[in-house]
């Protein structure tokens, strides 16, 4: 059991932990572009803090749970996809759970403001301040950053392990271009907060976590644990004109051009003339019709306490 002392001031979700827990679970994701020379010294790093590790792969679902449940804390080391398929292990545990970035985007611990050198992300999780965070679901499949349709579908299947060993965050890029190339629009019909709408759209994104896709905002005031969905869909004739709006979409401000539809809400559902596969945090898991909605305070994380907040 994680031994807590209570802070002087509680700033809304972030909760000071000045004392981790002994003995960690550490998930790993073995084809993790980074491998064990980024890790090894990480790893010493937090076995010198006082931790006990327990090492296992992501893919040893079957022993997850049980090592969880004997642990004080959970370390998932890889990048969205590990700590996508950690997420159920993560849930049924309760635990605080830590990030070491070690995948191609990493877009979880950008949401989180966890540093993206694992050796500073690893002193985090020894600091010990700890957040709630929301979880997305979709269709019941949990999701910490963005779900979407459309475009992103076709560039997940472009993303494959050689193209992110060989290329890093500019795989995101080249799969991008690609599918570009052959995105053509569907229609759909969008419910939430009480209207239903029709569109006809390259691709519809409902997020919980603010970053995705190697970097890009889902919306400028998107936070991972303020009780919302943040929507948008894309429903210019043109897909080129995505060009012009290439630093908006960065910071999340692509809301404002009036060729993209956006809402906010805790609960969407959208609906396709044929079924349309759905990825979420990288990985296609379901497909429309699709409910979207929110597990409200669903997990604590180590991270560093919400600037906005404070």
């Amino acid at each position: 059991m994680v031994k807590q002392i209570a802070p002087v001031e509680i700033d809304r979700d972030i909760v000071s932990v000045r004392r981790v827990g002994r003995r960690a679970l550490l998930i790993r994701n073995a084809m993790s572009r980074r491998g064990s020379d980024d890790l090894a010294p990480v790893l010493d790093f937090l076995r010198a803090h006082g931790l006990t590790l327990v090492e296992l792969d992501a893919s040893e679902a079957t022993n997850l749970d049980s090592a969880a449940q004997d642990a004080d804390l959970i370390i998932v080391a890889g990048g969205d996809g590990t700590i996508h398929h950690a997420a159920p292990t993560l849930l049924a545990a309760g635990k605080p759970f830590g990030i070491l970035p070690l995948g191609t985007a990493n877009d979880l611990a950008r949401s989180l403001d966890v540093p993206a050198d694992p050796l500073q992300a690893a002193q985090v999780i020894i600091d010990g301040a700890v957040r709630s965070i929301d979880l997305g679901e979709v269709n019941g499949e949990p999701f910490f950053n963005v779900a979407s349709l459309g475009v992103s579908v076709a560039l997940a299947r472009e993303m494959t392990r050689e193209t992110k060993r060989r290329f890093g965050a500019f795989s995101y890029v080249l799969a991008g271009a690609r599918a570009l190339m052959r995105a053509r629009r569907f229609r759909a019909i969008i419910e939430g907060n009480g209207r239903a709408v029709r569109v006809r759209t390259f691709q519809i994104a409902v997020g919980n976590g603010r970053y995705y896709g190697g970097g890009m905002s889902v919306n400028e005031n998107c936070r991972i644990g303020d009780g919302k969905l943040y929507l948008y869909s894309l429903e210019m004739r043109n897909l080129w004109t995505l060009a012009l709006m290439a630093l908006d979409f960065r910071a999340g401000a692509h809301g404002a051009w009036e060729e993209v539809r956006s809402d906010t809400g805790d609960r969407f559902v959208i609906r396709t003339r044929r079924p349309r596969q759905i990825n979420a945090d990288g990985e296609i898991i379901t497909q429309t019709p699709a409910t979207f909605s929110i597990r409200r305070n669903a997990l604590q994380v180590f991270a560093p306490p919400d600037q906005e907040d404070a």
